[in-house]
């Protein structure tokens, strides 16, 4: 592909300068001074200096080509992001238990147990639901508009696989292949549903958390009438859950429930759940696998590798179990439970950034994945089906981007493999601590 462009490509710029007039560049950049190369650079009529290895996604010229190398781009980016903003919360986290920067992430649950004087048989053990990621259908829209001119991004919509986040209003609905969920938060929200945060009990039940009151069994927190901890039997009180569990209660958490009649209530999100087998045309946010609009093949492959790299993924609550090591002082104990209590506060949100950011790190490596395999047989698709009729500017264009795709695995490479590294560190941590 590439050689049959080049030798096409010098033939007709071999014509084009041999036959320059005095006229000034027309409108598809072909020169008509003299000037040799510096001419052919001011009419648009050579390659760029800064390659992909130096951010440059605009390569060719070409909307439905440079779509690639701006997925590129946007990978390398997003890939330093994480690996970054993981790295930072590991230091943060190294720093508060007396840990040297460069120590193994897997050494910070016996730091933590001997700073706090832990049991350490029992160990730390952290407790979230997974992180839920969503790809945003608007801007999958746009990008794959930016790249084939035929959509309409008003007009098309993203088919989720998954559940759809509508509009927070009333007026949100669901279509016919779709099950409405409403997710509602408010203090002391009674809630036929899950509940994920708190939950008042009004009877004693089993708590899968923070016990918060009286526990009829063991506490890990040492006090079964005053407990704030787990709670090996039953609980009164209030339960704080990192998990959705139904709650014999009232919510202060997050409720999620199935409104009677499809209709959620005023200021509560709308989610449409595709049903099983099904998919639902989305224009919110989609949890799951999606597909763009119909476009032209390379814009469909671009458009879900930059959709996928731009996935979000909200940070869950942490909850962390623990016991104190025997033969500790009530005066001691007390001591080594305020200081735990104001270490946690810091501990858990580093921690629910870090899983957050671990699920958006495996989502961007994957996209990684489907860029490399994908995206050069695109360019190349695209490259193809222009070479018949291009203007002379958009085969050189064309020409660039082929002698460019080489140099596209060696450009995300390192931010590959920095993220990689990134992941694997921050994951040998959340499975030393049970997560």
């Amino acid at each position: 592909m590439g050689k049959l462009i080049d030798s096409r490509l010098a033939g007709l710029v071999f014509a084009v300068v041999g036959a320059m007039s005095t006229q000034a560049c027309g409108e598809d950049g072909t020169p008509g001074l003299p000037g040799g190369d510096a001419l052919l650079e001011e009419c648009g009529l050579t390659c760029s200096a800064e390659g992909i290895a130096e951010g440059n996604a605009s390569i060719s010229g070409v909307p439905s080509i440079d779509a690639f190398f701006s997925a590129v781009v946007n990978f390398n980016s997003k890939a330093n992001l994480i690996a970054g903003n993981i790295d930072g919360e590991l230091a943060k986290i190294k720093a508060s238990v007396g840990l040297e920067a460069d120590a193994p992430a897997a050494d910070i649950e016996a730091a933590i147990i001997a700073k706090f004087s832990l049991d350490a048989e029992a160990g730390v053990k952290i407790a979230y639901e997974p992180a839920k990621c969503a790809v945003s259908a608007k801007a999958t829209l746009e990008a794959t508009a930016k790249c084939d001119a035929s959509v309409d991004p008003g007009k098309a919509s993203v088919e989720c696989k998954g559940s759809c986040e509508a509009e927070a209003s009333v007026e949100a609905s669901c279509d016919a292949e779709a099950e409405v969920k409403c997710v509602g938060t408010a203090p002391m929200l009674a809630c036929e549903g899950t509940c994920k945060g708190g939950c008042e009990l009004e009877a004693a039940a089993s708590c899968e958390g923070t016990c918060k009151g009286t526990c009829s069994g063991t506490c890990s927190s040492g006090d079964s009438e005053n407990c704030n901890g787990s709670c090996d039997g039953m609980c009164e009180g209030t339960c704080e859950t990192t998990a959705s569990v139904e709650c014999s209660g009232k919510c202060k958490g997050e409720c999620t429930y199935t409104p009677p009649d499809a209709k959620c209530e005023a200021g509560a999100t709308v989610k449409c759940e595709a049903k099983a087998g099904a998919s639902v045309q989305c224009q919110g946010k989609c949890e799951g696998e999606f597909e763009p609009p119909m476009a032209k093949a390379e814009c469909q492959a671009s458009a879900k590798a930059e959709a996928s790299v731009a996935v979000e993924c909200t940070p869950p609550s942490i909850g962390v179990s623990y016991q104190f090591e025997a033969g500790l002082t009530a005066e001691a104990q007390a001591d080594a439970q305020a200081n735990l209590e104001a270490f946690l506060v810091s501990f858990k949100g580093s921690m629910s950034v870090i899983v957050a950011q671990l699920a958006q790190g495996e989502l961007v490596v994957k996209a990684g994945a489907e860029i490399a395999a994908k995206g050069v047989g695109a360019v190349e698709g695209a490259a193809e089906a222009l070479s018949g009729d291009a203007s002379l500017k958009v085969a050189i264009g064309v020409s660039c981007a082929i002698d460019e795709l080489p140099k596209v695995a060696g450009a995300m490479k390192g931010s590959t493999d920095s993220l990689k590294a990134s992941v694997e560190a921050a994951g040998k941590l959340t499975a030393s601590l049970g997560g």
